[in-house]
């Protein structure tokens, strides 16, 4: 948990967020149905590419643990 709290993507993703949500506020304050669904798909569109890069990132990850225990001539044998 301490390496994600180092990450930019996650500092991004909540800056993203944040500013989702005060969209949003401003948006139920000047009542303004436009920019209150902007807002709110903006927030959850910040979740998902987080997610998204998060996923990319560790499926990366686990291709090369697993080129580095069984290389390619392994199966070769």
């Amino acid at each position: 948990m301490r390496h994600k709290l180092k990450s930019r993507k996650f500092w991004i993703c909540v800056a993203a967020f944040l500013g989702s949500v005060a969209t949003s506020i401003s948006g139920i304050a000047s009542e303004s149905k436009a920019v209150t669904i902007t807002g709110t798909i903006c927030g959850i569109l910040s979740a998902a590419i987080y997610s998204f890069a998060e996923a990319w990132i560790d499926s990366k990850g686990f291709h090369e643990d697993y080129d580095d225990i069984y290389p390619d001539d392994y199966l070769d044998d």
